[in-house]
């Protein structure tokens, strides 16, 4: 059993670590005072010496997780590997918390995690050649690119999340749907062409290898800016 933690041995770090564990769980919709009392083993107006709001709370869990990104040595690597490495880092940290690229809708977000990310990121794609102007472009680009790759799943997470605590059948529904979508599509040709192969069953408007593809794409066209 959890001893109950008072507000002065609750610290508002022990208070950030529990709230992202509840929300990479529960989701936005599942975040609140009393259930993460209940996790810290405290009362919830414990909390509330240390974190004034929710929206508080969310913004400082959601700063917290960019600390999650790995920086490249900007000494021992070439702008490109950087430039892919921390791309691929953003979206594995993106993928674990899949509720932070839906707060970007919803609430404020900002803080040091966050700033220490895009400066690292426009030394980057400085180093790399481009004026300041063109580097806060390439690196907006890259970060826009990331962050909408990684909305897709975290929608789907969301999504069977809200079937399964409708008391639905969420993996049924799903199928369901999938199958109505098929049904739609075999009245298009091109659509109708991938759903006839063999990894039908496989088929989806994201498929395997759409990150990777993506990003070096990006960075083939800056690459190419560059060489213009």
């Amino acid at each position: 059993m959890l001893a109950v933690m008072s507000r002065d041995t609750l610290t508002a770090d022990q208070i950030i670590r529990a709230a992202i564990e509840l929300l990479d769980s529960e989701g936005l919709d599942g975040l609140n005072m009393r259930s993460l009392g209940k996790r810290l083993g405290s009362a919830a107006t414990a909390i509330y010496w240390h974190i004034k709001t929710k929206d508080d709370l969310v913004r400082l869990a959601g700063d917290a997780v960019w600390n999650e990104v790995e920086l490249p040595d900007l000494d021992s690597t070439n702008w490109r590997t950087a430039a892919t490495a921390m791309a691929t880092s953003m979206h594995a940290m993106l993928a674990r918390h899949p509720w932070l690229g839906q707060a970007f809708g919803s609430h404020l977000l900002y803080g040091p995690g966050k700033a220490r990310l895009d400066d690292h990121s426009l030394a980057i794609y400085e180093k790399a050649g481009f004026a300041a102007a063109d580097a806060d472009q390439a690196a907006g680009t890259v970060f826009v690119f990331v962050l909408g790759s990684a909305l897709g799943p975290a929608s789907q997470v969301s999504l069977t999340r809200r079937l399964g605590k409708n008391g639905a059948d969420a993996e049924r529904l799903l199928a369901e749907t999938m199958s109505r979508a098929a049904e739609v599509a075999m009245e298009f040709p091109r659509l109708r062409e991938r759903l006839d192969t063999a990894a039908a069953a496989d088929y989806a408007m994201a498929p395997d290898g759409s990150f990777e593809f993506g990003l070096r794409a990006i960075l083939d066209g800056l690459e190419a800016r560059l060489a213009g």
